[in-house]
């Protein structure tokens, strides 16, 4: 057989070199990392974050990894706990394509894997640039959403190589990791659908768990199934459908995959940040919001398919359903002027007359701006007030999108907006130094107990 694309990616992976990648992808992953431990901290007391910690304790390792919020377990399980911390607020960096994703997820199995091996902060930026590359780029080949599979599927992949990478596996175990990932590791798109449980914010930490654990059983000798994307009942058949990735990685900044990831300004569903930056910009020029008698968003198919057309997101139950849900979001951030974890509370989603705008609030697709995606995520929004006079703005590339990126200064307020209620202004101020120098720090896990109130 010619080479198959598990060889490709393995090769891919072997050959990322941390003096070969642009200064575009170093920056932008210690950026990255820096708005990964923000989410973390701000998750440090959700339900699910002390769930996932407190099984990952019970899970003894020698060498083992750090848990964020004090603890050690083995490295799969830490992978998962940390994963889930990452990802719980949904407020880490997104990237829009046929298959929307999360790549930061990815930082919790390098963390994981690099404190396992001692593996320096330019290793970490190595195997999280592999990661991010593999992740984005199937994301750009295929939509599983479409075939009813979650996206994290396709971060089993992305991980079981970032790990492989830092393990220093061969080529043959690579492609052995990623075969036991690939095969083991598809997850229903039930997780995203209808009413959302606490498993939203947890599924791709399962995904890193998986791909970590792959890793370590092959550097033990465990082989497994091949072809894993063309072979008959492979990922291609069953999953995925054929695809082709044209490139991975190259000379510039502009190859790469992980500057053109985005930051999350604010902790809602990616394809509702314009919405939410235009009612932001509405808010003040409606003055007495009482006269709101109704909303209308305008927006694409996509965001229609993911977060404006289940009942329940016209009257979310949960913090997972509510930040998941197009028409919510909206109007909470014009009665609000805030998207904070406070927004998701249960005493907000009970609230009789937000509910009530909500359920004033109507979605519908423009063919517009579904041309527009994903090369942006425009939204309009329209307020009618009671006089029937309207406000109107629409927004394609809300803050923190790659082609409107925060500055240093607003990912830190961003960061210790995040870190400070949590561990106090000198505490973060201790974590934003030591990762914005991760290329230099030769013990980067360290910072991981930093993030931890007794740290």
């Amino acid at each position: 057989m010619s080479e198959t694309l598990a060889d490709r990616l393995a090769a891919f992976t072997l050959a990322t070199k941390f003096d070969d990648l642009p200064d575009a992808v170093i920056v932008e992953a210690r950026r990255r990392l820096l708005d990964a431990f923000a989410c973390a901290a701000g998750a440090l007391d959700e339900p699910s974050s002390s769930i996932a910690r407190k099984a990952a304790q019970a899970v003894r390792s020698e060498p083992g990894s750090a848990l964020f919020g004090g603890g050690r377990s083995s490295p799969d399980w830490a992978a998962f706990a940390n994963g889930v911390h990452i990802r719980y607020l949904d407020c880490n960096d997104t990237y829009l394509s046929l298959e929307p994703a999360h790549p930061s997820d990815n930082w919790a199995a390098v963390m994981a894997v690099g404190e396992m091996v001692g593996a320096d902060g330019r290793a970490w930026i190595e195997a999280a640039a592999v990661a991010y590359e593999i992740q984005c780029r199937l994301a750009d080949a295929a939509s599983i959403r479409a075939r009813g599979w979650d996206h994290v599927t396709y971060g089993a992949l992305s991980t079981s190589l970032a790990a492989s990478k830092l393990l220093g596996l061969s080529h043959e175990q690579t492609v052995h990791a990623l075969g036991i990932a690939g095969t083991t590791s598809p997850a229903l798109r039930l997780t995203r659908a209808g009413e959302l449980s606490m498993w939203k914010g947890c599924a791709f930490a399962h995904a890193a768990r998986n791909g970590v654990f792959s890793a370590l059983l092959a550097r033990g000798g465990m082989t497994g199934p091949a072809p894993l994307f063309e072979g008959d009942m492979g990922f291609w058949q069953q999953v995925s459908g054929p695809f082709t990735i044209a490139q991975l990685g190259g000379p510039s900044g502009s190859d790469w995959m992980l500057p053109k990831t985005s930051i999350k300004f604010v902790p809602a569903e990616y394809h509702s940040q314009s919405a939410i930056a235009v009612a932001f910009d509405l808010r003040p020029r409606i003055g007495d919001l009482s006269r709101i008698r109704s909303i209308e968003i305008a927006t694409f198919r996509v965001a229609v398919e993911i977060i404006g057309q289940d009942p329940e997101k016209w009257r979310p139950k949960t913090r997972e359903t509510a930040d998941h849900s197009l028409p919510y979001c909206t109007a909470v951030a014009l009665v609000d002027g805030a998207i904070t974890a406070d927004q998701f509370s249960e005493s907000r989603l009970a609230d009789p007359a937000l509910i009530d705008l909500v359920s004033r609030t109507t979605v519908v697709e423009d063919p517009r701006l579904t041309s527009g995606y994903p090369n942006g995520i425009p939204n309009r929004v329209t307020v009618t007030l009671d006089d029937g006079s309207t406000l109107i703005g629409e927004m394609a590339f809300p803050p923190g999108h790659d082609k409107n990126p925060l500055t240093d200064a607003q990912l830190a307020v961003k960061f210790h907006g995040l870190t400070d209620p949590v561990l106090g202004r000198a505490q973060s101020e201790r974590i934003w130094e030591r990762l914005s120098r991760l290329e230099l720090d030769s013990k980067p896990h360290e910072a991981i107990a930093l993030l931890d109130r007794a740290g």
